[in-house]
């Protein structure tokens, strides 16, 4: 039976109706991912500043609490809901929401790593971090294979509902590609650490490819059917994922590879860090102000809130992360003040979507039975 492959209710902002964790779908893993990134980015900013550090170990602390309670929400919508939860793993506007699971796990444990030490002892932090990579890596590799499975053979997809949440299966192994670095160090010297380093270069590879090969399809769409729905136009922001993400791991990669692989390749792969680096990051640049121009529209046009907007944070701050990498390879003032630019534009996002989220669940609507959609219109002008 063909599946329907227009945006699904989870997507648009809602009306208040009965509240119900029935309708408590996988894209509310998307907060965790932007709080946890907001941790993530402020400890790879090349400054600090008086209470910075304070200031986003309280965030790191805030998306634990927040993973630890959507895991158990989303268990019990397994439980008491799983027709529902079935029909969104076969919705293909919902499952690569999937991914976003797997990303959670990552960044909650990338935070822990980078600034849980602080709070629950060095020991602790590390074998959480280890745990929450190991278990989002897993998620996320089953997840980039099991969602493109789908697509292929139960999901019924037109080219004009080509949309860019598609890229958050494949995405999720360059999140652990990124953060993997982080626990190379403690791993024993030798086969080990070298393993694990050319695993996370495997699992880079591995989700380049997948996003360019899903890229041309997501413009082809925008230029052949116009404008994403108003309620979809905050996605845009997602293609930075990859983006930001991949910069990201070439240079946290790039600062251990001295220590787990032999000289030649630890030179090359440094240099790699930013000969790739810095042409991704200039794309990175020209695709957000495509997207801010695209958003400035759809805000004209009366887009309104909804948990669409969390892309705005996550995908950013990969890109503060890469950022801040590029400033330690290059030394460039020039990339520190990009990352320190983008890290507020991050926090202002993050700040926004929190109050509108909050206020949403207060009020009931955001978890209410949504309301049925019209069918997607073509293009506007």
């Amino acid at each position: 039976m063909a599946i329907s492959a227009q945006p699904h209710p989870l997507l648009t902002a809602t009306r208040p109706r009965r509240p119900a964790l029935r309708h408590l779908g996988p894209n509310w893993y998307a907060t965790v991912m932007g709080t946890a990134v907001v941790a993530n980015a402020g400890a790879a900013l090349p400054v600090d500043a008086p209470g910075l550090r304070a200031a986003y170990t309280m965030v790191w602390a805030l998306s634990v609490l927040m993973l630890m309670a959507l895991l158990a929400a989303r268990a019990g919508h397994w439980a008491h809901h799983g027709d529902q939860a079935r029909t969104h793993l076969l919705d293909p506007a919902v499952a690569p929401f999937y991914g976003c699971l797997a990303m959670a796990l990552l960044a909650v444990g990338g935070g822990t790593a980078a600034v849980g030490g602080e709070v629950v002892g060095a020991g602790a932090a590390l074998a959480a971090a280890a745990a929450l990579w190991c278990a989002g890596t897993a998620v996320g590799l089953a997840a980039a294979v099991a969602i493109p499975y789908l697509m292929v053979v139960r999901h019924r997809v037109d080219p004009a509902a080509a949309s860019p949440v598609w890229l958050l299966p494949v995405v999720s192994p360059m999140v652990s590609a990124a953060l993997g670095p982080q626990l190379i160090p403690h791993l024993p010297e030798g086969q080990w650490r070298e393993a694990m380093l050319l695993a996370c270069y495997a699992m880079f590879g591995l989700s380049l490819l997948a996003t360019l090969l899903m890229l041309p399809l997501i413009f082809s769409r925008l230029v052949h059917h116009g404008p994403l729905p108003l309620v979809l136009t905050p996605t845009l922001f997602l293609v930075l994922g990859p983006l930001g993400q991949s910069t990201t791991a070439v240079n946290t990669l790039a600062d251990v590879a001295p220590g787990a692989i032999g000289a030649p390749y630890a030179h090359a792969l440094g240099a790699f860090a930013v000969l790739y680096g810095v042409p991704v990051m200039g794309f990175a640049l020209l695709w957000l102000a495509l997207a801010v121009a695209l958003v400035v529209r759809a805000v004209r046009d009366g887009m309104t809130f909804a948990m669409t907007w969390w892309a705005f944070t996550f995908p950013v701050g990969t890109c503060v992360t890469g950022a801040a990498g590029l400033a330690r390879h290059t030394g460039l003032d020039a990339f520190t003040w990009l990352a320190v630019a983008l890290y507020a534009a991050l926090v202002t996002a993050w700040a926004v979507a929190s109050v509108r989220t909050l206020r949403g669940l207060l009020g009931g609507a955001l978890l209410a039975a949504p309301p049925v959609l019209r069918p997607m219109t073509a293009r506007t002008t």
